[in-house]
């Protein structure tokens, strides 16, 4: 009896050792789950500039724009989503993009909830930007001339402010 209580009480330590291990693994992976979700949120201009690129930092932080015709995603049109260069949210489904030959990504609707709309009167125009719901980051503008057999949308996006990612 006496060598079947030193077994278990030797082994007790290991065992509250994996369990707490167990248990900062969990809580570590908790926080890095928050601070990447709070991450976007509260970055600083400083830090968005060590994030981006200075041409996406121009376009998503400065409300920049592409020249026409110039981007990688104009023409473009394999089966996949679209999602936000600065942040990852998922903007766009592929079956939403179409040629408006107007030099930019071309989509007729977002997918709820992951852009916002402001009034937009810089340049002599009135117009509605689209930003990404998730970082507040520049996207492009959205305009009532789409396809009429849709949504009517045209979605005239950056193609630097956005990334494609293949459907599986």
């Amino acid at each position: 009896m006496r060598t079947l209580l030193k077994k278990s009480y030797s082994s007790l330590p290991i065992k509250l050792f994996w369990i707490f291990l167990s248990l900062q693994l969990v809580s570590c992976k908790e926080h890095n789950a928050n601070a990447q979700t709070q991450t976007t949120k509260t970055m600083t201009e400083k830090d968005w500039k060590e994030k981006l690129t200075p041409e996406e930092y121009y376009i998503l932080r400065e409300k920049g724009t592409e020249r026409p015709f110039s981007g990688k995603y104009n023409d473009f049109f394999e089966k996949g989503s679209y999602v936000c260069a600065a942040c990852g949210n998922k903007l766009f489904n592929s079956d939403a993009k179409f040629d408006s030959s107007c030099g930019w990504p071309s989509f007729d609707q977002a997918i709820e909830g992951s852009v916002t709309y402001t009034k937009d009167t810089s340049h002599g125009m009135i117009r509605t930007e689209v930003t990404c719901a998730k970082c507040d980051g520049h996207l492009g503008h959205v305009f009532d001339d789409g396809p009429k057999d849709t949504t009517g949308n045209r979605y005239c996006m950056n193609s630097v402010s956005i990334k494609f990612v293949p459907a599986d």
